[in-house]
């Protein structure tokens, strides 16, 4: 059953807050979804949005401007939290980069993890069919972006889902999480010690096994004063996976943007854009 948390006009649409209990999940989870104007009229494409390390369901509605230009063009803007939370597991909430806000996007497979951190089969299965069900959206018109960990998310289930998920662009993402401490942490820990494994949830390693899955393009934007930039996010990586599988890619850097929510503020309208146009081609 899904409960309406909230609920606010927002750019002649509507900005709702929701939760429901998971059957992937095992535990209650919440999500935002923004209806522009368009859907009070009929379904719209849909961009799911994946969000950072430490972020909930609320960070990119409330910080990044993006319900603006997803009025103009008519997409539906969903975000999902980042983890599952109060799962009762030993150490969940220890470290800022594990655990709580920091659920990867992937099923864990290594106990105690497994029980509850299914982010993929979440959003990819549930959460998807949810907004299918519950709101005016078309089924044939799904993107997926997301910011640095949200990013790595966006890039690998596109990659992991091509025949569900018709666009795709990420903010400053972790393009290679198998050669970061950051993903080297998750991994070790959601999914054991065989490093083969990992290779599944890896957005270059995985680029490098396909043909140009998404012929009309994926678009990244980093900025160039990311602190992350050379020891966790390596675009460079990605870059040469998507030249080796014919991928088209637009990797724009920008001197002097960071990390945060100033950078995506300043480049949403690009990607909401960038998307319209593949979903409306698609």
């Amino acid at each position: 059953m899904l409960e309406r948390l909230s609920e606010h006009a927002c750019f002649g649409g509507l900005q709702g807050f929701y939760r429901h209990t998971s059957s992937q999940i095992g535990l209650p989870m919440q999500f935002s979804v923004y209806q522009p104007p368009q859907a009070q009229h009929g379904p719209v494409p849909v961009l799911f949005y994946l969000a950072g390390l430490t972020c909930t369901e609320e960070t990119f509605m409330i910080k990044a401007g993006a319900q603006r230009f997803a009025a103009q063009h008519g997409i539906m803007l969903v975000a999902p939290d980042t983890s599952p939370r109060q799962t009762g597991i030993s150490g969940e909430a220890d470290n800022w980069d594990f655990g709580t806000g920091a659920g990867f996007y992937l099923d864990a497979t290594a106990a105690p993890w497994s029980a509850h951190f299914r982010m993929e089969s979440y959003i990819v299965h549930e959460l998807r069919q949810l907004i299918l069900d519950q709101f005016p959206a078309q089924p044939d018109r799904l993107g997926l972006f997301g910011h640095s960990m949200g990013g790595h998310g966006a890039l690998v289930l596109a990659l992991r889902h091509p025949d569900l998920f018709r666009s795709v662009s990420a903010f400053a993402p972790i393009c290679a999480p198998m050669r970061c401490s950051w993903g080297q942490k998750a991994f070790s820990r959601y999914l054991g010690d065989d490093t083969t494994t990992w290779q599944q949830y890896d957005a270059s390693e995985l680029m490098r096994k396909r043909q140009a899955p998404f012929p009309r393009g994926i678009l990244i934007d980093q900025g160039l004063s990311d602190k992350f930039l050379q020891v966790q996010l390596m675009p460079e990586q990605f870059e040469s996976a998507c030249n080796a599988a014919q991928q088209p890619l637009t990797l724009r850097r920008h001197v002097g943007y960071d990390h945060g929510y100033y950078f995506i503020a300043s480049f949403i309208e690009d990607h909401i854009a960038f998307h319209q146009a593949q979903l409306s081609a698609a």
